[in-house]
């Protein structure tokens, strides 16, 4: 392979940053030429060489290798000037060796950060298959997509929580939102999570669900209370219990949470609020927690969009808050739920110019029930061979 060839594949592989170091030497090297002719020496500058090697590779042995490169080249410089008895050719030596053995040092420790980084994030991900589990893109009548972004760097998973099951009373689904981030809120959305997926299989009524939800959060805040100095009343969850059933009547509970939307191919946004509202999970004594339950129908192909408020609270440089429901409309129509959620996402993060500061969660829920089956299905299905000519004897 020629040269040009070499470098060419190092410019595709991404590698082509190694050969900045190599290219600091020949950039001191061409210096110390104008320097030799006007009596002054650029051979401290030598020390670049190990100090990018360390920077651009995450391999112990470069910045020695370009180290010992660059020593050569001082002692090069030394005897070409005359001066390896001077104390600038010393020193220069003494900076060489020290910068390499430090960029060598630098190198062992951010391998060694990057390793737990790559631990935690693997954590994180188990973390979050168990939490935050994937769901399907059918769940019985309903069509479904989640899209969940955590505001915490590096992390998978945050304060925000969403959920969707079949039950024997249709499709039930959860989102919420735990004050606070970190740790805590981790913990707090876990007891929720599952005492959801108990409760939903369990209680008929949406509303007692809530109730069981809140019995379970404030079992979860005592513990936190016991654990440190972070008293119950300081702790609430917001949240929304979305059930839909076969014949395409949804109930939806709403504890504190942003209203759902109820988009409609051909009918204006809907906010579907509640009758009277109701403060959040653990604001109140669990036994005080009865939420009202707002009773609809749904037409084949309508959309609940549940989101939390990092959606609808991320701000703009101005201060604006994002305004999701002028940008929803039209995702009644057209593109699938998830790729719904992921250009409302890509939207929110074009108006405020970088990662949302806050958890932001959206579950998209589609009334999709199956065709009914045709007479001439039904008579396949009940005399499989009088249907199909081509398997009589």
């Amino acid at each position: 392979m020629t040269d040009r060839g070499a470098l060419l594949r190092l410019v595709r592989t991404g590698r082509a940053i190694l050969l900045l170091p190599f290219l600091g030497i020949m950039i001191v090297f061409a210096l110390e030429q104008f320097g030799h002719a006007h009596r002054f020496t650029f051979e401290p500058a030598l020390t670049v060489g190990p100090a990018l090697a360390a920077v651009v590779s995450n391999s112990v042995w470069f910045p020695l290798a370009i180290g010992a490169a660059a020593l050569g080249e001082a002692f090069g410089f030394a005897a070409w000037e005359g001066t390896l008895a001077k104390a600038v050719h010393g020193a220069s030596i003494l900076a060489i060796v020290l910068i390499s053995l430090i960029g060598a040092a630098s190198v062992l420790l951010r391998n060694r950060q990057e390793r737990e980084l790559a631990d935690a994030r693997l954590v994180s991900e188990v973390a979050q298959r168990i939490l935050l589990r994937s769901i399907p893109e059918r769940i019985g009548v309903v069509r479904a997509a989640v899209h969940y972004a955590a505001a915490a760097a590096h992390a998978r998973i945050g304060g925000d929580l969403y959920e969707v099951v079949q039950t024997r009373f249709g499709v039930r689904a959860v989102i919420g939102d735990v004050r606070g981030k970190g740790l805590a809120a981790v913990e707090t959305a876990a007891a929720i999570l599952g005492a959801f997926r108990e409760a939903a299989h369990q209680e008929q009524a949406l509303d007692r669900v809530a109730g069981w939800l809140a019995d379970s959060l404030g079992r979860a805040l005592r513990e936190h209370e016991s654990e440190g100095p972070q008293g119950m009343d300081e702790e609430f969850v917001t949240l929304a219990l979305v059930g839909v059933r076969a014949d395409g009547i949804v109930e939806i509970v709403n504890c504190g949470h942003p209203s759902p939307l109820l988009l409609r191919e051909g009918a204006p946004i809907r906010f579907l609020d509640p009758a009277y509202t109701v403060p959040p999970l653990g604001v109140l004594e669990p036994e005080e927690v009865r939420p009202p339950v707002l009773s609809l129908r749904l037409e084949s192909g309508d959309r609940l969009l549940l989101y939390t408020d990092g959606v609808i609270e991320a701000r703009n440089a101005w201060g604006a808050f994002y305004p999701l429901a002028e940008r929803a409309p039209d995702c009644a129509v057209g593109e699938s739920p998830a790729e719904v959620l992921d250009r409302i996402h890509a939207d929110v993060r074009r108006h405020v110019g970088h990662n949302l500061g806050d958890d932001a969660a959206m579950l998209l829920l589609q009334y999709a029930p199956a065709p009914a089956p045709t007479p001439a299905t039904l008579t396949a299905l009940v005399h499989p061979r009088d249907a199909d000519p081509l398997s009589r004897d």
